[in-house]
């Protein structure tokens, strides 16, 4: 019997281990947000990557698929011509094969972000494969799909249910060795004593004793409150994914999605100035003094300006002034200015504030954390060819050298923003 309770005992700690292989395995891939990675991939990826064809690159679908490595996935999207630079094999086999077209560095995407573009394209690609497989041939039966969900999740549960079962058996096996054992000392004709209820004060006040459990507990509480209160301190005045309700619903995935209207057109300001500015009433009726007037939406407009749309004419006493709510807001100690990244750093509009063209509302799709901007200064590469402010930097410089007179004035010092912001 003791034989068979070690057997036991030794396959059950088997069975623990590759249970936890086999729940390592189902959540490898499971780190990324598949619907934030869609809404990623269309910002991003659309112009040169379809998941189940090849367009200007490969077909991403069997490329993530037979890619396992996610961190060299993240490290190619993010910047693979620092990969390509320092030879590695597989960036110089993809760059070759593609006769040496360097792919768009991505430094504004972060490690997150490119993982859920990662779970979107192999959730897609899952998808496709699962129609292909269901679709049967001409004249012959269909494909096999491989296991669905429900099968794979019964397998575990099968797994759970026999390991709980081993440890059952297990326990009835010790008790019954006991037995055993006691009735050894025993005569044949008297019976074995009845096991005397357990004392469970006593056992707690034994386990209370037990200085290393003890130890352990506290030790456990504290990593746990330890962790719980470094999350929340961390977290405090991040407002990732803050929508407030406007006064004016703006969907702006009609306007920048459907219709494809410039950021810049509504929001002037980024080219310009330190703020990208909230567009003013009158630039909403370049277009709807004509288009949508009987929307309610509209009227609210026409509200606010005064404006009667039959007679087609303002007036003053009547307007008021609209309340928008500010969605995006950094500390006071914080200085950024949008003409830097927009008109001098060229970069787009959906790096901070994510796919705009897509949000039916907008809201803050970045951290927008002193943690997100630096990585972002890290990973984003300055393009100076053709750029005028580095085309001055390098004139400025020029005239340093060959010691000329330089003030203020000629590296941008008497721009407005420069003070007033």
């Amino acid at each position: 019997m003791r034989n068979i309770s070690l057997i036991f005992k030794q396959f059950s700690k088997t069975v623990l281990l590759l249970a936890g292989f086999a729940i390592l395995g189902f959540s490898a891939h499971a780190q990324g947000d598949a619907t934030k990675g869609e809404a990623l991939f269309k910002a991003n990826c659309t112009s040169c990557h379809a998941v189940d064809h090849q367009v200007v690159g490969p077909a991403l679908g069997t490329t993530v698929t037979e890619e396992t490595d996610d961190k060299w996935l993240y490290k190619w999207v993010e910047n693979n011509t620092a990969l390509i630079a320092a030879k590695d094999q597989k960036a110089l086999k993809i760059y070759n094969q593609f006769n040496q077209q360097g792919m768009t560095v991505f430094g504004s995407l972060a490690d997150a972000d490119v993982a859920n573009i990662l779970a979107y394209v192999r959730a897609d690609w899952k998808a496709d494969q699962a129609k292909a497989a269901a679709a049967p041939a001409a004249g012959a039966a269909g494909a096999d799909s491989g296991p669905s969900s429900f099968v794979v999740f019964a397998l575990i549960g099968v797994i759970v249910v026999a390991f709980i079962v081993i440890l059952v058996l297990n326990k009835v096996i010790g008790t019954l060795e006991k037995v055993v054992l006691r009735a050894k000392d025993l005569a044949p004709e008297e019976e074995v004593a009845v096991v005397p209820a357990v004392d469970r004060m006593a056992v707690i006040r034994k386990l209370a004793k037990n200085k290393k459990l003890v130890f352990f507990v506290l030790l456990c509480g504290t990593i746990a409150c330890g962790s719980w209160a470094w999350v929340t301190m961390w977290n405090t005045n991040v407002h990732q994914g803050y929508q407030p309700e406007q006064p004016i619903h703006f969907p702006h995935d009609l306007h920048a999605g459907v219709m494809k209207i410039d950021c810049q057109y509504c929001h002037s300001g980024a080219y310009k100035s330190k703020n990208a500015t909230i567009p003013s009433l009158n630039i909403c009726m370049n277009c709807h003094k004509t288009v949508k007037t009987e929307s309610p939406e509209i009227h609210k407009i026409y509200d606010a300006l005064g404006y009667d749309p039959k007679t087609m004419k303002y007036d003053s006493t009547k307007a008021h002034p609209m309340q928008w709510v500010r969605v995006h807001n950094l500390p006071d100690l914080v200085y950024f200015n949008h003409s830097q990244h927009v008109k001098v750093g060229q970069i787009r509009c959906q790096t901070c504030h994510g796919p705009v063209q897509t949000m039916k509302e907008i809201y803050q799709y970045s951290p927008l954390t002193m943690k997100w901007c630096i990585q972002c200064h890290k990973r984003t590469e300055v393009n100076y060819k053709g750029n005028a402010y580095y085309d001055n930097m390098i004139a400025v410089h020029d005239r340093i050298k060959r010691g000329e007179k330089v003030t203020e004035a000629s590296l941008g010092g008497i721009e407005c923003g420069k003070c007033h912001y």
